[in-house]
């Protein structure tokens, strides 16, 4: 079999049987066309019992000194990789593992960036004075990131079946379509309200998305981004610090400081719907911050 129908089946197999969301599929299908872009590039076999653990590392040799590929983006393809070659192996497409012993590059580990709470009570602040159109849904939607830790995907696919006002709860589908109940904060409650005064009763459907764009149809993750790069600016805040996926950064690690350790990292693993204990424990930045603090307190003189 060659690799490009071995690839078409391995996604299919996502899509179906692992029910992976749509963003996922597009970022899979993108690194294996990177893959085969090289072996064409460089008139290698496309069958898959040619392919080698030699030709993989040539690959990746190729994406560091022709394409400037970072470690983080290495790790990714590298990963996607492997998850393709143990299933041509399992579907018996081939005889040998392609990608045997291939290491993913370690990368430097960032800590998270995030607005301090000052940084945010100023966006709050501009939310809530801004008079221009569609400023209620606005002033809802950033709200409700800020203090969910909701992913800017689950935000826009909302519909209106997964918001119980009664409960003030939030049924979210994360990745993976794995489904999470979040708890409202007070402060989004009236704001649920007063937004869905603006709208029309065949807006309000339980299968009608929650957030419109200024159309009147769903709002997609780009429009999403460009609406808030816009009110970062007239907030006063740079846009080019702060990004969508910063919001959740900021959920997570002032909910930690504040907490004074009422809430533990598996609570929060739960609360942002990350798979692993060890993708939360990147919040740890925050005993650090503590730490720092401890020891500019600890006069000598």
């Amino acid at each position: 079999m060659n690799f490009a129908q071995a690839t078409d089946d391995f996604l299919m197999s996502l899509e179906v049987e692992k029910n992976y969301s749509k963003n996922t599929i597009v970022g899979y299908a993108n690194d294996l066309r990177a893959y085969e872009d090289f072996l064409r590039s460089h008139k290698r076999s496309l069958e898959l019992n040619d392919l080698t653990p030699s030709t993989s590392r040539r690959f990746i040799q190729d994406q560091v000194l022709n394409h400037n590929a970072k470690p983080r983006t290495l790790q990714r393809r590298i990963s996607c990789l492997k998850s393709l070659s143990s299933f041509c192996l399992k579907e018996r497409y081939m005889e040998s593992d392609f990608m045997a012993g291939i290491q993913a590059p370690k990368s430097d580990k960032n800590l998270p960036v995030y607005m301090s709470l000052e940084e945010l009570k100023k966006l709050f602040r501009f939310l809530e004075k801004d008079e221009r159109p569609l400023a209620y849904r606005n002033n809802l939607l950033f709200k409700l990131l800020a203090t969910s830790g909701m992913r800017r995907q689950e935000l826009v696919d909302l519909t209106w079946e997964q918001v119980n006002l009664d409960n003030q709860t939030i049924r979210v589908f994360g990745k993976g379509k794995k489904e999470r109940l979040l708890p409202m904060h007070m402060m989004v409650v009236p704001l649920f309200h007063r937004y869905k005064e603006h709208l029309g009763e065949h807006q309000l459907h339980d299968t009608e998305p929650v957030f419109l764009n200024k159309n009147g149809e769903k709002m997609t993750p780009h429009g999403l981004h460009v609406i808030f790069k816009d009110i970062l600016l007239k907030a006063g805040l740079p846009p080019k610090r702060f990004s969508l996926h910063h919001l959740r950064h900021t959920f997570a690690t002032l909910l930690l400081q504040q907490a004074d350790g009422k809430v533990d990292l598996k609570t929060l693993q739960e609360l942002l719907g990350h798979k692993s204990l060890a993708t939360t424990s990147m919040y740890t930045h925050i005993d650090f911050e503590q730490k720092k603090k401890a020891i500019h307190s600890f006069k000598i003189e």
